[in-house]
């Protein structure tokens, strides 16, 4: 039952507009403008498709599912917001320690290693 106490809300026109709702609502809008990436995060993403690549010539184990799933929610990541989030980082980092002899296989995975820190 609607009295005249309640607040009336009208929303227009919100074509390239971005907005949340709720009280722990995060809204973030690019409107078809590509995220911008710093040099250390393009070098970044260049590695990680490289490793991915390289990646799909090896035997599949449950140590290489889990790093082809992290390198590719890495790469979904920055695509998307532009950088790799600490955790996403440190993720890689777990999963390349735990591989040194996939290390010593691809340079890529070397590549990869070096620029989350290893």
């Amino acid at each position: 039952m609607a009295t005249d106490e309640e607040p009336n809300v009208r929303i227009g026109d919100v074509s390239h507009s971005t907005f949340a709702i709720g009280s722990h609502a995060r809204a973030v809008g690019h409107h078809g403008t590509a995220p911008q990436r710093d040099r250390a995060t393009e070098e970044l993403l260049e590695a990680v498709r490289e490793l991915r690549a390289d990646l799909a010539r090896v035997r599949p184990s449950a140590h290489t599912d889990a790093l082809r799933a992290a390198l590719e929610e890495t790469e979904v990541e920055i695509t998307r917001t532009g950088r790799a989030a600490p955790s996403r980082r440190e993720r890689l980092r777990e999963l390349l320690s735990d591989a040194q002899a996939l290390l010593s296989v691809f340079a890529s995975a070397g590549v990869v290693a070096g620029l989350v820190g290893l």
